[in-house]
């Protein structure tokens, strides 16, 4: 139904409480009618989502495309041929596709790379430089299991693609997406979800995602979101816990190729000029060997550590590891940070750690044990060189009117989807790592109308 918000709970930004204009009241009415009727139909309202009131869309903005941005963590380039997976396919043979995959920046790691495709940087200049980091700067410890940390937007760099686009007075929705519950460049988005693990990954959840993008794009055209980014965890759980070539993987693949397809299908019902655009972050690799640690080579004494990550107070610390570590195992290679390779963008930023610990295959590293051991490492990895381990290539898959149809690319490097995105929302990227000539042959006509 026009103007009908999504059917999930709304909870107010408290900063933003005071600023609710006349359509957001409008706006939390109809959220909290579609709630209730959800729930007297038994529906679990499993993805509530909070509304930051930022106005109405400019009178540009309306007039742009729109863009919905999908990322299923851990889908390998190749799964959706070896699946079969019928509605990633027919997008790609619809519109562009990359079928020898994207690159991923590195660390392959899903925080680094869902920060890297909204922002267009590598994970050393937007910060987000993996899953688990310490910052020697602020003596602090970044988790993307911190509900704190992932919501504190001063641990992130550069200007999301919702930030650019609220700045610029057009409204965006993520839904999931990692980094998206923080203000980041003075930002968030006008929707948004607050992840929680467990609720994330229920059926309803998934569904709601499909629902709530749907619901979000009926609404007036002064309210509707132009940008919408969905996270989706899978196919990456059944990859780590069972191998990526599991039976539980495969039918991960599947599940999430069939949510694809329901998905696709409630935006075509939209008559929307909508560009769906359907990512990774990273593959799977199959794991091989036992753990490799790394105090068995070299005194941390002093050291803070996090994971395979190391940062010593002194220079002659630092010295001090790289010679004990540099030729004890072929199984990675050992780097001070500044001489980490070029390819890599991984030698600027302190929060990488010196010296700097590079897998040379699927090879499970880290730098002390817990106290209970940690059991054997999961069956399924990622986190390394796409260059040294192919394996870690991402998938990548859109269509729209904006787009080419029947389009192939080359494997790219994911920093290069922002200013393509941007350009099709009519928005002009900041200053970026990406390149809009790496795709600009996708676009039909270079893109939306520049903004005013």
């Amino acid at each position: 139904m026009q103007g009908r918000a999504p059917a999930r709970a709304t909870r107010l930004a408290p900063a933003r409480r005071a600023k609710l204009g006349r359509s957001s009241v409008l706006a939390l009415l109809f959220a909290l009618l579609a709630a209730a009727a959800a729930a007297q139909a038994g529906l679990d309202p499993a993805l509530p989502l909070t509304h930051v009131d930022h106005g109405p869309n400019s009178a540009w903005a309306e007039q742009q495309h729109y863009v919905v941005l999908v990322s299923l963590d851990g889908l390998r380039w190749d799964y959706a041929r070896r699946d079969h997976a019928t509605h990633l396919l027919a997008l790609g043979r619809e519109g562009v596709w990359a079928p020898e995959g994207m690159l991923p920046s590195y660390p392959s790691l899903t925080f680094p790379n869902h920060l890297t495709m909204v922002t267009g940087l590598y994970p050393e200049h937007h910060g987000i430089v993996g899953n688990h980091f310490y910052d020697p700067a602020r003596k602090a410890h970044f988790s993307m299991s911190d509900a704190e940390d992932v919501a504190d937007g001063s641990w992130y760099g550069g200007v999301p693609i919702w930030s650019l686009a609220e700045s610029k007075g057009m409204r965006t929705a993520c839904l999931l997406w990692p980094g998206s519950e923080a203000e980041i460049a003075g930002e968030r988005p006008t929707w948004y979800a607050h992840f929680d693990e467990k609720a994330q990954a229920s059926a309803a959840a998934e569904q709601a995602r499909i629902d709530d993008a749907a619901a979000l794009l009926r609404l007036p055209a002064e309210e509707r979101p132009h940008f919408i980014a969905i996270y989706y965890s899978e196919p990456d759980h059944e990859g780590h816990e069972h191998g990526p070539d599991a039976p539980e993987t495969r039918a991960a693949v599947l599940k999430m190729d069939a949510l694809v397809g329901k998905l696709k299908a409630a935006l075509d019902a939209t008559g929307l000029p909508i560009d769906l655009v359907v990512v990774s972050d990273h593959g799977m690799a199959k794991s091989e060997g036992d753990w490799i640690t790394l105090d068995q080579f070299a005194d941390f004494k002093g050291f803070e550590t996090d994971g395979a990550l190391l940062y010593a107070e002194s220079e002659d610390d630092r010295a001090r590891a790289y010679e004990e570590l540099k030729r004890v195992s072929s199984q990675f290679m050992v780097y001070r940070l500044k001489n980490v390779p070029a390819e890599l963008h991984s030698n600027a930023n302190a929060r990488a750690g010196d010296p700097v610990i590079v897998a040379t295959g699927p090879y499970a590293i880290r730098a002390r044990a817990p106290a209970d051991g940690g059991g054997k490492p999961e069956l399924g990895m990622h986190g390394f060189d796409p260059r040294l381990v192919p394996e870690m290539k991402a998938s990548f898959f859109a269509e729209g009117p904006d787009l080419v149809a029947g389009k192939t690319v080359a494997p790219f490097e994911n920093v290069n989807l922002y200013p393509w995105m941007t350009r099709m929302l009519g928005l002009t990227a900041p200053k970026n790592d990406g390149s809009l000539n790496i795709l600009s042959g996708t676009l039909r006509d270079g893109g939306g109308e520049a903004e005013k």
